[in-house]
């Protein structure tokens, strides 16, 4: 009899490897060969799950982030009980230092996400970093809001297709020079004063 392959959890395996070998090794070196290497199998079945390694460095990345999301029991209950915390915030100064920390060590978890995946993340300028960095959070908390209030209208597919979404357009953005116009504090030609639609996207 066959052995049954379950090719979604190989391909998110084959992904989280890969993030591995790019912080070993930086995106240059991190080859489709080592990256098979590593992963215990052939540059051929790589190929069979991603087209190009930026396709796996995507995959990883998004495969690291939704570890955020509500997309399963447990994750939802963790969410909801946040969700509960930040009703409370306001109104307790010892809980606006606690969310004030989290807060940060998000923004150091989720940069370290986005370094590791994106090659060219160091050669983007700072504020536009920043500017992405937080259109994720906001995009993250937008999405586990949404979730807890409304499960039916967020199932996991949907939570992780719109995160893909929100990635490219974003990593759009970036690559594109319309990071680079808005940080140095002017609209890139042809934007009509705005940073770009992925940024608005982000945030809504």
């Amino acid at each position: 009899m066959p052995k049954i392959v379950d090719h979604e959890r190989r391909r998110d395996e084959i992904a989280l490897i890969a993030c591995r070998v790019v912080a070993q090794h930086g995106f240059e070196q991190a080859t489709i060969v080592r990256i098979a290497r590593a992963a215990g199998c052939t540059t051929g079945m790589i190929a069979h799950y991603f087209d190009t390694k930026q396709d796996i460095i995507v995959a990883a990345l998004r495969t690291l982030l939704s570890e955020a999301l509500p997309i399963d029991e447990t994750r939802y209950m963790e969410c909801a009980v946040w969700m509960a915390f930040w009703g409370q915030v306001p109104a307790e100064r010892r809980l606006k230092r606690v969310n004030a920390w989290l807060h940060h060590e998000y923004l150091r978890l989720f940069e370290r996400c986005l370094a590791r995946g994106w090659g060219e993340w160091r050669r983007w300028p700072a504020r536009s970093r920043d500017q992405l960095l937080r259109s994720v959070i906001t995009f993250i908390n937008g999405v586990t809001a949404s979730t807890v209030a409304s499960r039916a209208e967020w199932p996991a597919a949907r939570q992780i297709e719109q995160l893909r979404l929100q990635l490219e357009l974003l990593h759009a953005w970036a690559s594109s020079g319309a990071g680079t116009a808005a940080a140095r504090g002017r609209p890139r030609a042809g934007t009509s004063g705005r940073v770009g639609s992925s940024r608005a996207a982000a945030s809504s």
